[in-house]
């Protein structure tokens, strides 16, 4: 199994790609990506992960792609994430391939207890008798408990056909697990709340539910922003949070600008009103 230095780099980078992307505590993540390739070479592939957020209670797992409308995020920008992500997974097949070894065609990544775990595999997909809605299903069975209940009944006889075959098939595989140790990666969600709430109800009941929402979205933009200038002054800003200040700077010259356009109506508006009201 190829296990060098540049590779080890990936799975790093692998790890804090996907610690970012997921915007609250979890307890286990996994994901699900393949490689094919068409003719002269032409790469096409298909991703997938979920995660299970941390809580007492057994919750169900979520996925990565309900996630924009999920936390509000935005969806363009969230998803030039998801391609980074596929991008990372891309280049470590050509580890594999630089390295003379043998190519995989898709790949299990799971993280928990302080492990990471990926496991490839090398079955022909372009010749598979499952689609690629099938092999989701068949996933989703093997590695987040997926009930067969829950299934159509056309889903569940494809799964039942596959479950009967695994007992019949020597699939091969390979599997690299390496212990983690808890950094401080940021999510590309921060969660912020105004402070001294109880200092502002007087002035709450003075405004529209709109124009108080509107007011902590400014603050919390506002407060990223200079959290954010501060950590790049310190250096301590990786790629995706660089892109993040860029994104709230744009927020903040949005902001300016509406405040210059109000500001520049008020005063046509108090001109208007003195000429209107001038009684020779």
């Amino acid at each position: 199994m190829l296990n060098g230095v540049k590779v080890r780099s990936i799975y790093a980078t692998l790890q804090r790609q996907l610690f970012y992307m997921i915007p609250e505590k979890w307890d286990k993540i996994y994901l699900y990506a393949a490689v094919l390739e068409k003719i002269n070479r032409l790469q096409t592939g298909e991703m997938f992960f979920y995660y299970y957020p941390k809580g007492l209670l057994k919750k169900n797992p979520v996925n990565v792609y309900e996630i924009p409308s999920k936390f509000n995020i935005d969806e363009e920008a969230y998803m030039k994430l998801v391609n980074q992500l596929y991008d990372t997974i891309q280049l470590l097949r050509k580890e594999f391939e630089k390295a003379g070894e043998k190519l995989w065609t898709n790949l299990t990544i799971s993280i928990e207890n302080l492990k990471f775990s990926i496991e490839y595999a090398y079955e022909d997909l372009e010749k598979s008798y499952y689609s690629s809605y099938d092999r989701h299903i068949i996933w989703q069975y093997k590695y987040l408990d997926l009930s067969l209940e829950r299934l159509s009944k056309k889903d569940r006889k494809m799964l039942e056909n596959y479950i009967v075959e695994e007992q019949f098939q020597n699939r091969e595989t390979k599997k690299h697990v390496e212990n983690m140790y808890q950094k401080n990666v940021h999510n590309i969600v921060e969660y912020d709340k105004v402070e001294n709430v109880n200092q502002e109800e007087e002035y709450k009941v003075e405004q529209t539910v709109e124009e108080v929402e509107e007011q902590k979205e400014n603050k919390m933009t506002f407060d990223k922003y200079e959290r954010y200038k501060i950590r790049k002054e310190e250096k301590q800003l990786d790629k995706y949070e660089l892109y993040k200040l860029k994104r709230e700077e744009e927020k903040q010259k949005e902001i300016e600008q509406k405040e210059k356009l109000i500001h520049s109506i008020e005063q046509k508006d108090e001109k208007k009103n003195q000429i209107l009201n001038f009684n020779p």
